[in-house]
This record gives structure tokens, sequence and C-alpha cells, in this order.
């Protein structure tokens, strides 16, 4: 069955939340996915990280279930059904670019890179609603040391990996894969940014990006890249997949901005997973003290 959702709707208009997410439970239910079904490997010598919000966390099982991972569908549900059987082991990560040493590493070198970091984040979705998540990883900046970049290399690119047999779903996803994201160096480098192997204690489920994804809190989640594949090292700002799919949309940056609008819906408020009332939405997702150097001088509604 295919279902048509016309561009200028918003979600709240179509279902409304109470019953999507009783949808959601019934077929989670009905096809045997409770939170069991997802419960990953427990991650071992996971240090609190200072770095953490102290606000309530989103439950696990919304976490899980409320997903954008357009390969696998584009209904919120759909990613928690429909990723079950994405392979992720073995998985390796090219290194390569204006960088001293390229190079192919497992996830097992990857894992090494640093110790581990629980991370409780904001994370916010330029669809204006918003979660808490228990995020485990270690910073960016401790791989992109140990690679030695070159002078030349001012952005970081990312890509995900891809493969039309496991998820056929893509083709109706309406945007070009596989799915590519980038930052500039400095935001790369920040203590914020986070290369993520976990959430609540356990390796990430598929649907979440496993088994190795970007956490950015103070942008919208779409700059937070699933299954990394590759990590480019280059001169010159790289492609990011939203920001070719619609320019007028998504821009490079997509810091939160709540006085930059989405053409099709307002950014100044956003509702939190599980709460029925919206609340104002904060620059740069409430990180704003620690990032808000990063883009001084800068226009910030032109380079949204």
């Amino acid at each position: 069955m295919i279902i048509r959702v016309e561009k200028g709707l918003r979600y709240s208009d179509v279902t409304p939340r109470a019953d999507y997410v009783n949808r959601r439970r019934f077929l989670a239910g009905a096809i045997g996915l409770g939170s069991a079904a997802w419960a990953g490997t427990k991650l071992p010598g996971i240090t609190k990280s200072r770095l953490s919000t102290d606000e309530k966390m989103t439950p696990y099982q919304d976490v899980t279930t409320y997903n954008n991972y357009y390969e696998f569908g584009t209904a919120k549900d759909a990613p928690a059904v429909n990723a079950t059987a994405f392979r992720t082991s073995p998985w390796t990560v090219r290194i390569e670019g204006e960088v001293a040493k390229p190079q192919v590493l497992d996830l097992d070198a990857v894992m090494k890179m640093a110790p581990l970091e629980e991370r409780i984040y904001r994370h916010r979705c330029v669809e204006a609603w918003s979660m808490v998540v228990p995020w485990i990883g270690f910073p960016l900046a401790a791989l992109i040391q140990k690679m030695a970049p070159t002078s030349k290399a001012k952005y970081v690119a990312f890509e995900t990996f891809f493969d039309s047999k496991q998820m056929p779903r893509a083709q109706y996803g309406g945007l070009p894969f596989p799915y590519v994201e980038g930052l500039r160096m400095d935001e790369a480098m920040h203590p914020l940014t986070l290369l993520c192997v976990g959430l609540y204690g356990e390796t990430l489920p598929n649907q979440n990006g496993a088994p190795l994804r970007l956490v950015v809190p103070w942008k919208y989640g779409f700059k937070g890249i699933k299954s990394i594949a590759r990590i480019r090292f280059t001169e010159k700002m790289p492609p990011s997949t939203w920001n070719l799919a619609n320019a007028g949309e998504y821009g490079f940056y997509s810091n939160v901005n709540p006085s930059v609008d989405h053409p099709r819906w307002t950014q100044a408020k956003e509702r939190r997973i599980g709460e029925f009332f919206k609340r104002d939405t904060v620059m740069f997702n409430g990180y704003g003290d620690q990032v808000a150097g990063l883009y001084s001088g800068m226009d910030l509604r032109k380079n949204y």
C-alpha cells in the first residue's frame, strides 16, 4: 500500500499524536516488537559525562520507535519494523581524503579510539519534535586527531552505508542515497560532537543508526547521519543530502534557530515526545553557551 502525503501538510495535520502513539504500540505488540526485541549488547565501562543535561530522559520505547531513517521507510514507526534484519556486522569505516593516515577501520578499532561516555543530550528534529536521549559514544575529535588531517582539511564529510537489497523502501524516500552529511572542521572537533555507538547503556538499535552514527546536539537531527561507512576530509564544503534535495528548506549548517522558520512550519515551538503542550525552542537547542562562538560574525539567517 502506498500512502501519499501532501507536501504542505504537517504530521500533526494528518493524525492526532495520541492516535499515532496508540497505533505504534499496537503494531509493536502485534508483531512482537516490544522493547526487548531491540535490546542490544550491554556496553561496559561507560562513564557519565559532565556535558549531560539534567532534563528527564525520553522513554526507551519512544526513542526506539519514533525515528527518521528514510532508507527503511518514511513513517516514524517504519524503521523499527523494517530495519530488524539490517546486517551491521562485520562493519568497516573508510577514512580518506586530506588526511595523513587514510585507512579502513573495523568497528572494534573505532570503539578503541577513546573511552565511552554516556551523554544525555537534547535531540531536536526540524519537524518541531524533540527528545532527551542518553547517547553513548566518544568525541569525534578523538578519531580525527588520530587520523592526522592535513592543513587542507577544512571540512569532514560523512557517508552512510547503503544497500538497496537491504533497504528496498529507500526508493520511496524521495532522497538521493547513499545519505551524506558534513561539518566544518571546528564543528567536528567541538567537544559536544559525538561519534555514537549506543543508547541507554546498550549498542544502538538498527533503527537508531547502528552500529555507528553522529550526534551534534546543537543542530537539527538530520545532521546526525546514521550507519556511517565513510569519513572523508575535504578542503571544500561537502554536499549534504537534505540540502541537495531542497536547498531552500535545508541549509548546510542546520543549527537550531527558532528565528528561522522552515518554509512550511514554524521552528519557534517544539513538542517534546511524551508531552502534550509545546515549549519554546531555544537557540542552538540550549547549547549556545558552548557553541555560539563557532559562528561569531556569521549571518545565521543566511547561513541557516
